[in-house]
């Protein structure tokens, strides 16, 4: 009988908490939500979830969040009830000029381009279709539209 090493033993026990933190983001992306509270929950300090999160995911829990919030507004500007405010406040963002600027740099067009361009875009699409074609791009800008001829 093998026995799990105690560092071994910690970091499937840290792996088991982000993926937890991860699912409560994915969950409550509209509540207001910080890294210390996330760190709370899951019995770290903010520094620690920080990095560990960073490590498992490529990202930081913060970026996470944002881009979630960012899928969902997708989703309520495509629909074209709603103005660019009502989607970032929807989506638990508290500022609009954060919203748009992460907006912006995740999908490469800003909220109020967008919502005019895709308002019918994915009409007739399944649902797992058009997430799929909408997603933003993570952890990097989005590709420019217009070569860079300079």
């Amino acid at each position: 009988m093998t026995s799990t090493p105690p560092a071994e033993a910690q970091r499937l026990r840290d792996l088991a908490w982000l993926r937890r933190v991860r699912d409560r983001i994915d969950r409550e992306y509209a509540q207001p939500l910080d890294v210390e509270a996330l760190a709370r929950g899951a019995h770290m300090s903010a520094g620690h979830l920080s990095r560990q999160f960073r490590l498992a995911y490529g990202e930081s829990p913060y970026s996470y969040l944002m881009t979630r919030r960012i899928e969902r507004a997708m989703v309520l500007l495509r629909r074209g009830d709603l103005t660019v405010t009502d989607a970032c406040f929807a989506v638990g963002c508290s500022s609009l000029g954060t919203f748009s600027t992460r907006f912006t740099e995740l999908v490469g067009v800003s909220p109020s381009t967008y919502r005019r361009q895709s308002a019918r875009a994915t009409e007739g699409m399944p649902a797992c279709v058009a997430k799929q074609v909408t997603r933003p791009v993570r952890n990097r800008e989005a590709v420019p539209t217009q070569p860079d001829l300079a």
